[in-house]
């Protein structure tokens, strides 16, 4: 099934360039979640801050489904 993956800042160098030339539109297995998909794409856990699957807030519990669009944000500093 397909999705779409939004890596936000320093998580982008994690999407596959055959993802980023794809527009971020990725195959995934049904019934994959985001916690599974981070790990098969190397995406350290302490580097995720925010997760939204069609502009909700999500968990990395959650399922995806066919067609959704995935937000993934580190923590952000500032000052």
């Amino acid at each position: 099934m397909k999705v779409e993956i939004n890596l936000y800042a320093n998580l982008a160098r994690y999407l596959p360039p055959d993802v980023k030339a794809a527009g971020g539109i990725m195959d995934v297995s049904e019934g994959m979640t985001i916690e599974a998909l981070m790990h098969q794409l190397r995406v350290p856990k302490d580097q995720i801050k925010l997760i939204f699957i069609d502009g909700t807030h999500a968990d990395r519990k959650t399922v995806l489904k066919e067609g959704c669009r995935l937000g993934v944000f580190p923590p952000v500093g500032g000052g």
